[in-house]
């Protein structure tokens, strides 16, 4: 079932601190059951733990991190008669978005540190540097859809 009208993008309030949508969106994905005040506690104190160990604005060290981490292309599934085929596409530019945040925010959460901030804080560095977890789930996502090139034909 596909819906009759396209769902309304609305637009997200710039953050209080760093004046950024993009910042935004990210702490609205780190929140969990509604408890914003809790996730810009998280985002911020990350931010000061970066800056505070990289010696760089922790906005430009996290922006870095995110265009590090957003993919390319990806694999979808396609059934062609009977047999199903991982067919590479390219990723729209809200969805690389998308994928990098919540890759971020995921790989944060295995880590081993004490607090979330300083989990974050250490996948943001890493992944600003192109290293850790994130950005080695970007690369394998990358090395999926190369790996079934052959595959291209059947996009749609």
């Amino acid at each position: 079932m596909s819906r009759r009208k396209t769902a309304v993008k609305r637009p997200v309030l710039a953050d209080a601190r760093y004046d950024s949508q993009t910042v935004s969106k990210f702490i609205n994905s780190l929140m969990y059951q509604g408890k914003k005040s809790t996730a810009e506690r998280i985002f911020y104190g990350a931010m000061d733990l970066v800056e505070a160990r990289t010696s760089q604005p922790g906005v430009n060290v996290f922006k870095q991190a995110l265009a590090n981490l957003k993919p390319v292309v990806e694999v979808k599934s396609r059934r062609v008669g009977g047999a199903t085929y991982q067919v590479p596409v390219e990723v729209r530019p809200e969805r690389r978005n998308a994928l990098a945040m919540r890759w971020l925010i995921s790989y944060s959460r295995d880590r081993n540190e004490k607090s979330m901030a300083e989990k974050l804080a250490g996948e943001v560095i890493a992944a600003s540097r192109g290293e850790g977890n994130a950005v080695k789930k970007k690369e394998d996502t990358h090395r999926m859809a190369e790996a079934n090139k052959a595959f291209a034909h059947y996009r749609w």
